[in-house]
């Protein structure tokens, strides 16, 4: 029981840290792709302790409550993924249950921002909303394929498969539904060429416009542990997980900076421009393998 309760506290702070460590490392990264030296590494720590301190306003109860229930949500999906050897809630649900929990995030900053009633939020919002809509099919096909295969809706069972065998990214029947994944990991995340939500250039940060003091603070912390979980899931489906949270990390980091240099590469996608993509190649690809996977067995 006891080792239980520090699993339950030790994976979130593992999962905030390397996530605020990410958002640090793609500020430094691009900053050096630019020419540029670019914040400290520390920098998103240091914005969100001084948002704590900052005063807020709120719009009205809803509006506190979805920027908590898109917090909470993305907490609670942490507690699912194993990290190495921690997975607290490995044993109370599979990946459709990820797949659902997923959908709090996006769905809290709704509520929060619908409350706002500012124009450049809803726009936010409804992009934010239709872009979750794009990946949301690929993904599901790509969380079809692995669980037919491996045939257990169980991450930590498919981690342990992929640790007796091959990863399933180099594995045939996996391999189309792998990279289905990684062409829609950067709509997962929120960068470019996905990076409509937020577009300060055209409506001033979106569903972050309103937020200031703790609600920034708490958003903020909500994006370090949605970068997390995209990554992370796909670490753990694809690369066979880990048997320790170092050698986790190292994998999560070699797959972020790839993302990181697509993000450097190509320039913003509109929004329907983004649906089309995802709901074309990332979709027809992910589908293509769950057939050949049920063809194969």
């Amino acid at each position: 029981m006891v080792v239980k309760i520090i699993e339950i506290i030790a994976s979130p702070i593992i999962a905030f840290v390397i996530g605020i460590f990410f958002l640090g490392l793609s500020r430094k990264i691009m900053a050096r792709i630019h020419w540029r030296y670019g914040p400290p590494l520390t920098q998103p720590l240091i914005d969100v302790i001084k948002l704590f301190t900052q005063r807020s306003v709120s719009h009205g109860g809803i509006f506190n409550l979805g920027i908590i229930l898109s917090l909470g949500g993305s907490i609670v999906v942490v507690l699912f993924l194993p990290v190495g050897q921690l997975a607290p809630l490995s044993g109370s649900g599979g990946m459709l249950v990820i797949l659902y929990l997923m959908l709090l995030g996006p769905l809290g900053i709704a509520l929060s921002g619908g409350e706002a009633a500012n124009p450049n939020t809803s726009i936010g919002i409804s992009r934010k909303l239709i872009l979750a809509l794009g990946y949301e099919v690929p993904l599901l096909f790509i969380l079809l394929s692995v669980m037919t295969h491996y045939e257990t809706i169980s991450i930590v069972k498919i981690v342990e498969e992929q640790r007796s065998a091959a990863w399933s990214l180099f594995s045939l029947p996996l391999l189309l539904p792998g990279i289905a994944y990684l062409l829609i990991l950067p709509a997962i995340l929120g960068i470019r060429p996905f990076e409509v939500v937020q577009a300060p250039q055209e409506i001033s940060s979106g569903p972050m416009v309103e937020y200031g003091g703790v609600f920034l603070a708490l958003a903020q912390i909500q994006h370090a542990f949605s970068l997390f979980i995209g990554i992370a899931l796909f670490v753990n489906l694809f690369l066979g997980g880990a048997s320790n949270p170092a050698i986790f990390f190292l994998k999560m980091l070699v797959v972020f900076i790839v993302e990181l240099f697509i993000n450097a590469a190509f320039p913003r996608l509109r929004v329907e421009q983004a649906v089309k993509y995802l709901w074309r190649w990332p979709t027809l690809v992910a589908f293509i393998g769950l057939i050949a996977i049920l063809i194969i067995r």
